[in-house]
């Protein structure tokens, strides 16, 4: 049985549904959708059904500052479990991680922190991604299988954004970041779909709203689907819908053989 995930950073749930979203949400028709940068408290969407569509749960972990970050899981499947928290305070006030718990399977929608508004922000940023790694670590030696979805806000390798060289002093393509994400897919074991199904495409998630980054595919590819090594292999097809723009990231949908 195939289940369909989408990953969809929203840059602002309301401003994205005012694009069209839900529209194409209701004809794309994921098993799970887990979006990123809600923007919203969710007692400003509760009474709004464009925010409930039929045939799903709906889930949300919001930031206690308004406005800002924000994290939701729409689910055909109702799960066993919602977790709202990863367990560092400092990121959970921000609304970053929610999960649904299915048997032994996981579903995250998960938003990493970024550091291109300065300095404390990178810091900040660098601060949480090593203690996130040792804890990555940990839930994949638990024994449950994870399907981390989000904007993990660092591009890879050169074939994960088009300008790499005058990129390489910028936050999301730093020397630093990119090594940790080697060690993310190396040695704590986990698994990038996308490269699984994709190996040598040049496809991008995220385009800036400067100059034509988006006319001229001027792209980062920083949305990823993150696997436990045990997922690897139910892994059957990766897409990125560009047809309309919704935000300054695009959804990218995976297919697993699955079961939910």
């Amino acid at each position: 049985m195939a289940v369909r995930i989408t990953s969809a950073n929203l840059n602002g749930i309301r401003a994205a549904a005012r694009k069209g979203f839900f529209d194409w949400f209701a004809e794309a028709a994921p098993d799970v959708l887990c979006v990123q940068e809600t923007k919203a408290q969710y007692e400003q969407i509760a009474k709004d059904a464009t925010f409930f569509p039929d045939g799903y749960h709906a889930y949300f972990k919001d930031a206690e500052k308004k406005g800002y970050s924000g994290v939701a899981l729409y689910t055909r499947h109702e799960p066993d479990e919602i977790i709202r928290e990863v367990g560092f305070p400092e990121i959970d006030s921000e609304g970053r991680w929610i999960e649904a718990r299915f048997g032994d399977l996981s579903v995250v929608s998960f938003y990493m922190p970024s550091g291109t508004s300065g300095d404390e922000r990178q810091d900040f940023k660098y601060a949480f991604m090593e203690p996130f790694l040792e804890h990555l670590v940990r839930l994949r030696e638990s024994g449950r299988r994870y399907i981390i979805c989000g904007d993990w806000n660092i591009a890879h390798t050169k074939l994960d954004i088009r300008n790499w060289r005058s990129n390489q002093k910028n936050s999301g393509f730093l020397p630093e970041e990119r090594a940790w994400l080697d060690r993310l897919f190396g040695e704590a074991g986990f698994v990038d779909a996308f490269r699984v199904v994709e190996p040598e495409t040049e496809q991008y998630t995220w385009w800036s709203y400067r100059g034509r980054a988006w006319d001229n595919n001027t792209g980062w590819r920083i949305d990823y689907h993150v696997l436990t090594p045990d997922l690897k292999d139910v892994v059957r097809e990766a897409s990125v819908y560009t047809g309309e723009r919704f935000s300054d990231h695009a959804p990218l949908t995976l297919a697993y053989d699955l079961s939910l």
